[in-house]
């Protein structure tokens, strides 16, 4: 079952009977042998009123009463439980590993956003490249920042948890200041009145049963002496409860150390890192456009030159040709005397032709003369 803090006592107090029980407990056996008795502590830690309340306390301790031994600080004891109880409450709730696993995956968004990203190079494809890129770093960006506001927001959360820790710790430090200084003065009571019945009381019946030589006054002896070795040992637990009540004070510190070093963490993170990396984000877009404003400038730039290269090259081109064409005659020297070789050629090539044929004619007119007379002399031939 958890404890709550407020319910908890936060001034010291003294009590013989602090679960209101007033049945006797059963005679518990004595120990065997008195030990020498430890010096009381120091009181320096108590003020005046509180030295009063210790010595006041001690008068109406009765080391003859078995439960009052048995009872005796266990209230102390029990709120000591109690508050140990709700402090392992506290840590058992909470979880600074998943605020640490925040700042980790800041930092992993942060890097995921790099404005710095190479582009391809090309002057037909620079331009829807370059709003491209920078479509994809508003695009990275955004998303970024998205998870960035969302992680914020959870670790602003958690702040306030871990500064309302704080507190509590706090109030669960002088909680643990006030058990201390009660069982202190349970121990400080506890020991005056052991010393004091030691010196007094137990010695005297040693005495009387040494000079009576009784075993009734030998058992009385011996039974105060089982008392005592009783009652210091119940001051020796709680002096053991003490010493933990001491060793949880630097644990406290301890942990409240942590929660105040994340909530500084935390705080950095909200007021420092993410504007800086916003403010980095924008002037990185910034940077981006004027860029590419002046790479496009240079592009425009380069091809503008380009073109009029290509273009007086050209013109240069056009015009050469143009004056070439306009000096030369309608018909070049070279195709007249061409056509005039090739007329005297075709000319030459008729007149063989026609003496060819004239010799053939020739020819054929003489042969046919002989035919002619050939045939005529065959005539005659038969006529005869």
């Amino acid at each position: 079952m958890s404890v709550d803090l407020k319910d908890l006592e936060t001034t010291p107090t003294l009590s013989l009977d602090p679960f209101g029980e007033a049945e006797k407990e059963p005679e518990v056996p004595a120990a065997p042998a008195p030990e020498a008795v430890k010096p009381a502590f120091d009181e320096s830690i108590l003020n005046d009123d509180e030295r009063k309340m210790v010595d006041s306390f001690a008068k109406q301790i009765d080391l003859t009463n078995n439960n009052m031994i048995l009872q005796y600080g266990a209230g102390a004891q029990k709120k000591m439980a109690d508050f140990s109880e709700a402090a392992l409450e506290n840590v058992r709730t909470k979880d600074l590993g998943e605020v640490g696993d925040m700042l980790s995956s800041v930092v992993t968004e942060l890097k995921s956003f790099d404005a710095a990203e190479e582009q391809e190079k090309g002057f037909f494809g620079f331009f829807k490249k370059n709003a491209n890129k920078l479509d994809t770093m508003k695009n990275k960006y955004d998303k970024a920042e998205e998870n960035v506001t969302k992680i914020v927001k959870a670790l602003q959360n958690h702040q306030v948890v871990l500064m309302k820790d704080i507190a509590m710790l706090d109030k669960m430090y002088e909680l643990n200041k006030t058990y201390f200084k009660e069982l202190s003065m349970y121990i400080l009571a506890g020991k005056k009145k052991l010393q004091e019945v030691r010196e007094n009381d137990l010695k005297e019946l040693m005495e009387k049963a040494e000079r009576s030589g009784l075993p009734e006054d030998a058992q009385e002896a011996k039974d105060l002496d089982s008392f005592c070795n009783r009652f210091e040992k119940k001051l020796h637990d709680l002096e053991l409860t003490r010493m933990i009540s001491l060793q949880t004070a630097p644990q406290i510190r301890l942990v409240q150390g942590n929660d105040t070093q994340m909530v500084e963490k935390i705080q950095s993170t909200v007021v420092n890192t993410i504007p800086l990396w916003k403010s980095q984000m924008v002037l990185a877009l910034g940077v981006e456009h004027s860029r590419q404003a002046a790479e496009s400038q240079r592009e425009v730039t380069d091809m503008t030159n380009e073109l009029l290269k290509k273009n007086a090259q050209t013109l240069k081109m056009a015009t050469i040709e143009t004056a070439k064409e306009s000096e030369r005659g309608i018909v070049d020297i070279e195709t007249l005397k061409q056509t005039n070789e090739s007329l005297i050629s075709t000319l030459d090539e008729v007149l063989k032709i026609q003496a060819e044929g004239h010799e053939k004619r020739q020819a054929a007119e003489a042969e046919m003369q002989r035919l002619e007379d050939e045939l005529k002399n065959k005539l005659l031939e038969i006529r005869r």
